[in-house]
């Protein structure tokens, strides 16, 4: 398996390698890749100044942040934090950040990313003074979710400075089988989805990141990835013996993330998307909606999945303050489920049974889904599977440059 030109396994490195200065858990699952990295004594980060790209999610298998363990550790150069969306700390709500700030904890110079991109992040990492970039951040699998995209602007911008970057790996936690959903089309390129990528990928972000190198990137990034051992692509996430850490606010457990590929798409809606409720991306609903829409859904006999009739009160987000009727997405059978399929069928059904149903005014679908297609054929009357059979074609073709870049078995 190629772990790029420079090697973390080397007998030598690892034989004298001191021993990392934080208690290790027990471990069980796959190693990460910052497990690997630490366990080579940070060779591969060796004589160079380091700042990492990371949020919540940068956590060991015993809970402590990769940037608290690091900046313990002589033996990595450890000069620089890069914050995301939501932020290092993870502070911030959706479409915030926490802004530039020295780390309490740490006192290391925390820098913003969000919505930063080409020369202007270039020159965030010129000012940070570092000579190496890392990532190392827990994504969901979606292509709207953002932590993607940070990653994609991350290596442009590393290009554009002349540094080196190195991508941690991390499980996909709904795991790396065969992608699903409609494609990007170039035109509808934004921070929900800057390149052609299925809407659920099925890759790890070490696996994206080779991707984005060979396919995307106008001047490939310098790019080390550090790779797992004793993932597999089937494995969901709690196979990983990891903590789940919510990656951001409305994305509590990892059966949010389950469904999110598919329920994600009612952001494009006038329905709650289940933002305000201790259930984000599982209850979905508005006021008018009964229970004709769980029956309506039920009947379809999606595989892995079934639905019930649910009520709530969003304490923010749409509907806040209010009680909405709707459904509950509960999956049953993990590995025949299909979160895009199941969101399609879930966006057609309600437009059948309530007459209140709309997209938001900024048409928010078609950026989420890539094109204009899933929504004009919906408002056409399309059923589900003329809707999915719609992007067989342009997903074939992605599969096909997908597979030239998968890591793992």
């Amino acid at each position: 398996m190629d772990l790029s030109r420079r090697s973390v396994l080397a007998t030598s490195a690892l034989a004298a390698a001191p021993q990392p200065r934080h208690r290790a858990a027990p471990r069980t699952g796959p190693r990460t890749g910052f497990e690997r990295l630490a366990a080579d004594g940070y060779a591969l980060l060796a004589g160079d100044r380091v700042g990492v790209v990371t949020n919540p999610t940068g956590v060991t298998r015993d809970s402590a942040h990769i940037v608290d363990v690091m900046h313990r550790d002589s033996r990595v150069r450890l000069t620089a934090v890069f914050g995301p969306e939501h932020g290092f700390r993870g502070t911030a709500q959706a479409g915030g950040s926490e802004g530039r700030y020295d780390d309490p904890a740490t006192g290391l110079p925390v820098y913003d990313t969000y919505l930063k991109s080409g020369r202007p992040l270039a020159d965030v990492f010129t000012a940070a003074g570092v000579d190496t970039v890392v990532f190392d951040i827990q994504d969901v699998g979606a292509r709207f979710y953002t932590y993607i995209w940070t990653l994609y602007d991350c290596m442009e911008a590393a290009a554009l400075a002349g540094k080196r970057f190195v991508v941690l790996d991390r499980p996909n936690p709904v795991t790396g089988r065969a992608a699903q959903g409609p494609v990007l089309h170039k035109e509808f390129a934004t921070f929900v989805g800057r390149q052609p990528i299925a809407q659920a990928h099925g890759m790890t972000v070490a696996e994206l990141a080779r991707l984005f190198n060979g396919e995307f990137l106008g001047t490939p990034a310098e790019l080390d990835t550090v790779l797992m051992t004793g993932w597999r692509r089937g494995d969901f996430h709690d196979a990983s013996g990891l903590p789940w850490v919510p990656p951001s606010p409305n994305m509590p457990t990892a059966d949010t993330a389950l469904v999110y590929a598919g329920t994600g798409m009612f952001e494009g809606t006038n329905l709650s998307e289940g933002r305000g409720t201790t259930r984000p991306f599982e209850l979905l609903g508005a006021e008018g909606i009964d229970g004709r829409w769980a029956a309506a859904t039920n009947g379809l006999g999606l595989p892995g999945v079934r639905f019930r009739e649910a009520y709530f009160a969003p304490t923010f987000s749409k509907f806040a303050g209010k009680t909405v009727g709707g459904v509950q997405v509960h999956v049953h059978d993990r590995a025949a489920f299909d979160p895009v399929r199941t969101g399609i069928a879930l966006l057609v059904t309600a437009r059948e049974v309530w007459d209140g149903f709309a997209w938001r005014s900024d048409d928010w679908i078609d950026k989420l889904t890539g094109s204009t297609r899933v929504r004009t054929m919906i408002d056409a009357g399309a059923g589900t599977d003329e809707v999915t059979g719609a992007w067989r074609a342009e997903l074939d073709a992605f599969r096909r440059v997908r597979k030239e870049y998968l890591l793992y078995r």
